[in-house]
């Protein structure tokens, strides 16, 4: 089992590469979250996580996928202590940066978002952090629900379109367990609003793309 457990950060930081060079074809393990809409697929992640942190609604709100990396993380780790940000990371030899220290530092996307979030005065075990906006922690969950709904409409929209093009957030938390799992949009049947008349065959598409993998 331990070396199994060892497995889940390296495979994470694969599926960051994969975000970021837009690879298709690389079979990663996941555990993929489907149903149809409104079915109560975001209270099952939330349960998972143990907190409320996904964006809700009615109609279709999941638009686009949403890689999950759930990261054990105990009190008394020093990345638990080192709550200013990264900066002995980036102020460290570009010889001995770590590929999480690489793709950090590499990722170009909302350059201008890049300031740590405001942290609490006695250092939390629990965050979050985004793929698209790097060295920035979320210690309020309703900051990450807000900043999943402005990146779906970013890419997908303000209408109910979907795109195929994941969020990727990461969960440090005490009271997880080391998992990768995608949330995907729901199943429907009937165009609503401004949503494209194939919009069904466009969600399906989307769950083939996950589930078809032998290692999802």
């Amino acid at each position: 089992m331990s070396s199994l457990q060892d497995l889940i950060p390296i495979v994470n930081k694969l599926q960051d590469i994969v975000t970021n060079t837009n690879l298709t074809d690389l079979d990663l393990p996941l555990l993929t979250v489907i149903g149809s809409q409104s079915a109560g697929k975001s209270s099952v992640l939330e349960n998972i996580v143990g907190k409320d942190f996904l964006p809700r609604g009615t109609g279709i709100v999941t638009r686009r996928p949403l890689i999950l990396q759930l990261i054990n993380i105990q009190p008394d780790d020093p990345l638990v202590l080192k709550s200013s940000g990264y900066e002995t990371d980036q102020s460290s030899d570009s010889n001995e940066l770590t590929l999480e220290d690489h793709l950090r530092k590499s990722s170009s996307l909302n350059s201008t978002n890049n300031a740590v979030s405001p942290v609490p005065s006695t250092p939390s075990s629990e965050w979050g952090e985004f793929l698209h906006i790097p060295n920035k922690r979320f210690y309020n969950f309703n900051e990450i629900r807000k900043e999943i709904e402005n990146e779906t409409a970013r890419i997908a929209g303000k209408n109910k379109g979907i795109s195929r093009i994941p969020i990727n957030l990461k969960v440090y938390s005490p009271n997880v367990l080391n998992l990768t799992l995608v949330d995907l949009p729901g199943l429907t049947k009937i165009p609503i609003g401004d949503q494209p008349t194939d919009i069904e065959r466009q969600i399906k598409n989307l769950i083939l793309e996950y589930i078809s993998k032998p290692n999802s």
